[in-house]
């Protein structure tokens, strides 16, 4: 038969029905009652963190409340005690996605934190039977290794990250650079051990000394590596105060980074520092001579208008060395030298890119009176020129004159005097 879930009685505050298969087939009514829900916090509220917070963002913000009230460090405050207890049941809940899930659609005031997630939906006010302390060692035990609150700390550290400032020589041919960091070292007030000079550790009674703990998990036992003091079988009672008890403190430190040739602007790469790593980014100024184009080069070559007509030599700057070119005779402008092999390493493979050189004819803006007659006297000589000169006309048999008044011609007599005419 199929019942309700829910009955209605006035006489009652709830009223929950459960249906259970007997052995015998024989299906049984059983009621369940419970009293009327106490106004709750909001889960959410309690971490602090918003309702479209990721389950690594529950979990780091339940271990700082839980840190800054766990009752071992607030002796003096009486309330610490109820607070870690509602961070516990906070993140008992959320913490847990099918938990979690449940909640957002139910609520706190008929969520039974303590029976969700069995394949039973159970919905009553009352608070989960969680133990604070065994759920805190639960989730961070198994990292802290005995030392207590500064060791969960890299739990959440996040890889160091460092901008590195290169030129566009250096990102191309690679360079040994300095870089100060942040390093973990050893305490050198604690030695590395974690807890106060003078002081001793104590006995792990979860494990009661053998680093091993049992645990039951429905018909199953197993056992594993003591969450709270990390198979040590002796925890810190009274830590550092340098380093807090993690035995490791920070120090500024200078390290050399080989950058590698043919690294490009914002690119990222993973250096080991000790037992950790950091990631460094590379920031790569322009470069006033060169483009880059992948493992390939490209710069721009200015040669004169009689270089480009009757060919010669040029220099141009390469990125090893002073390239010497030869420049052909009736060179065109934006025709492009390429150089083989003159380029940038290949980071991902084998071989060098290629130099690709753009040659740029200078056109010069301030003639002499010489090179003007010379240029008018070989622009009346053009044949290929579509339009017109400035200072050349064609006459009507189709042969050019110079028709302007800035040249004087010079005739030397026999005599030595001179006669001036102007054309």
């Amino acid at each position: 038969p199929i019942f309700p879930f829910g009955v209605k009685n006035p006489a009652l505050d709830r009223l929950r029905v459960k249906c259970v298969k007997l052995p015998n087939a024989v299906s049984t009514l059983l009621f369940h009652t419970s009293t009327p829900s106490r106004s709750k916090q909001d889960f959410y509220q309690i971490l602090g963190v918003p309702r479209t917070a990721t389950q690594k963002e529950i979990k780091k913000a339940y271990y700082q409340m839980a840190k800054k009230y766990h009752p071992d460090t607030n002796k003096d405050d009486p309330q610490a005690k109820e607070k870690f207890a509602q961070l516990a049941e906070a993140y008992e809940v959320i913490g847990d996605e099918v938990k979690r899930k449940q909640y957002d659609t139910y609520g706190s005031t008929g969520f039974d934190a303590g029976q969700a997630g069995q394949g039973q939906h159970y919905w009553s006010g009352q608070t989960t039977n969680v133990d604070p302390e065994e759920l805190f060692r639960k989730i961070f035990g198994e990292f802290s290794g005995g030392r207590g609150f500064g060791d969960f700390n890299g739990i959440f550290d996040q890889p160091q990250e460092y901008i590195m400032e290169l030129t566009f020589t250096q990102a191309a041919k690679g360079v040994n650079k300095e870089i100060a960091i942040n390093i973990d070292t050893t305490c050198q007030r604690c030695d590395g051990k974690g807890h106060e000079p003078g002081t001793k550790v104590q006995h792990c009674h979860s494990c009661n000394g053998s680093g091993m703990e049992t645990i039951n998990t429905g018909p199953f036992v197993m056992r594993s590596t003591c969450r709270r003091c990390g198979g040590k079988g002796s925890v810190v009672s009274t830590p550092c105060n340098s380093c807090r008890g993690t035995g490791q403190t920070k120090q500024r430190k200078t390290v050399m980074v080989p950058v590698p040739a043919g690294v490009e602007d914002n690119q990222t790469v993973r250096m080991p520092v000790g037992k950790k790593e950091i990631f460094i980014t590379f920031r790569v100024q322009k470069s006033p001579i060169f483009r880059r184009d992948g493992a390939d080069i490209h710069s721009d070559l200015h040669v004169s208008v009689a270089q480009a007509i009757l060919g010669g030599t040029a220099r141009a700057q390469g990125l090893y060395e002073t390239l010497n070119l030869s420049i052909p005779a009736g060179m065109q402008s934006d025709h492009r030298i390429r150089l083989s092999g003159k380029g940038i390493a290949r980071v991902s493979g084998y071989g060098f890119g290629d130099h690709y050189i753009h040659v740029k004819i200078k056109i010069p803006k301030n003639l002499t009176d010489r090179q003007k007659a010379l240029i008018s006297s070989y622009a009346e000589d053009e044949t290929d020129i579509e339009g017109t000169v400035n200072g050349v006309t064609a006459t009507s048999t189709g042969t050019r004159i110079h028709t302007a008044n800035v040249f004087i011609y010079f005739f030397i007599l026999d005599h030595g005097s001179l006669i001036m005419t102007s054309s």
